[in-house]
């Protein structure tokens, strides 16, 4: 649609019809603090050519990253992506209307959901999973809503070793609707949960707890002695999982877990600088699966006895009575989890194992390899899976500029979570032995 801007007398016709003097006017329950009192510092407006030559000039700034090879992990990982799925995903029968509500014209957006959700589950070993939800971030802290709902609680017991950033979102959501978040400690030798905490923290008073498998630093925690404690109290075990973890680990359902979520941008979805992604959320029990927030596609047939795919729960206030809803989701994530959907089966069983068993052994032998070099250590004891936490005198944000003038990205500097000397380092499947040897030659030259 094309934009076609208002004459002054088109906005006063407008204006007197909703029966207000000014545009301020309407605006006037806004706080006046709040107003922008002088125009934004923006430069002045271009041609199009002028528009076209500057975006180009910026473009030509950005790293290519294809031609690159990267160790940063910290929630966004370089996992390889077959060519099949960007076909897939093209094909019209996909390509159908935005909106799955109907299903007469839908029925590939909803058949792609409902197994989305089918391998969501398998893979966590719960009931049901929903259509998706923005992120795992996102997914975490509606698991912790579900759970003060669920019980009626109204504290939240997080992971001192959960990734600072869903840190962030899961407080942000509770403290606005007036619900704590208290952490549980870490042995700052290990990296993982400190036992001696779990002793003495009151489960009783909490809604749930989380375990975050691997946790923030790429380590195995374990999960049984938490899950153990909330159940018997009363309260709902949540575990953040790495999906691609999953192909050698046990699941969520194997260890006592009420509720899973989890970032499924490692299941064939770009980087991209970050997003776009989507978090599962999958759960076990009717009541909590009545309890799931956001959409939840299910399977039926039509009059003529023909297999057909609808939204069978929806609990966001639009659909239900407003005090009913569970959350203000109002959406899914369809093109991530689609794609989700086809790495997940293009890979089956046996490939999907492998994916998780190369990150294991690529991680080990990168580790092993960077500890050869003077002066570095690994911070944590823990195993670890796929990322780990390295120590050195180095300024590893500085190191990490000096790297990509050799084709190499860096690990990710914990500097601004705290800890000024480390950095997290992550290797997947797609590198090759050869990358991270001439990784090793390289930094041993810098550092």
């Amino acid at each position: 649609m094309r934009y076609i801007p208002l004459t002054d007398q088109e906005k006063q016709e407008m204006l007197e019809e909703i029966g207000v003097e000014s545009v301020d006017e309407l605006f006037e329950d806004i706080p006046s603090r709040m107003l922008l009192k002088e125009p934004l510092p923006l430069p002045a407006a271009l041609s199009e050519a002028e528009l076209i030559r500057h975006f180009q000039e910026l473009a030509a700034k950005n790293v290519d990253l294809s031609q690159t090879v990267s160790f940063l992990g910290g929630g966004a990982y370089d996992h390889l992506i077959p060519s099949i799925i960007k076909h897939i995903a093209g094909r019209g029968e996909y390509l159908t209307a935005y909106t799955p509500y109907q299903a007469e014209i839908s029925q590939g957006v909803l058949q792609s959901i409902f197994e989305f959700q089918g391998l969501i589950a398998e893979l966590t070993g719960m009931e049901a999973a929903n259509a998706s939800i923005y992120d795992g971030a996102t997914a975490l802290a509606e698991a912790a809503l579900m759970a003060c709902a669920v019980t009626g609680r109204k504290k939240v017991l997080l992971p001192a070793t959960l990734h600072p950033e869903w840190k962030e979102v899961a407080e942000l959501y509770l403290k606005s609707q007036d619900l704590a978040v208290e952490y549980i400690p870490y042995d700052p030798r290990k990296g993982t949960l400190d036992p001696a905490a779990l002793e003495k923290t009151e489960w009783s008073q909490f809604a749930g707890a989380v375990v975050q498998q691997p946790n923030f630093f790429g380590l195995l925690e374990e999960a049984a002695p938490v899950s153990q404690r909330i159940r018997e109290q009363g309260g709902l075990f949540i575990m953040a999982v790495d999906a691609i973890s999953l192909g050698l680990l046990k699941s969520p359902g194997e260890l006592g877990a009420d509720i899973a979520v989890g970032d499924g941008q490692s299941l064939g979805n770009t980087v991209s600088f970050g997003g776009p992604s989507l978090g599962f959320f999958a759960t076990s029990g009717s009541k909590l699966i009545r309890r799931m927030p956001g959409r939840v596609v299910g399977e039926t047939v039509d009059k003529e006895g023909r297999r057909g795919f609808v939204l069978t729960l929806q609990t966001r206030e639009q659909h239900i009575r407003r005090e009913r809803a569970t959350s203000n989701i109002c959406s899914n994530q369809a093109l991530n989890a689609f794609i989700s959907t086809i790495y997940l089966s293009v890979l089956g069983k046996k490939g999907f194992q492998d994916v998780a068993f190369q990150n294991l052994q690529k991680s080990n032998y990168f580790q092993q390899r960077l500890l050869e070099i003077g002066g570095l250590s690994l911070k944590f004891s823990a195993p670890s899976f796929r990322e780990f936490v390295i120590r050195g005198d180095v300024d590893w944000e500085e190191m990490n500029l000096r790297l990509l003038e050799h084709g190499f990205i860096g690990g990710l500097p914990l500097k601004r979570f705290g800890f000024p000397q480390a950095a997290l380092f992550a290797v997947t499947e797609a590198r090759t032995k050869e990358e991270m040897d001439a990784f090793i030659n390289v930094f041993r030259g810098l550092i």
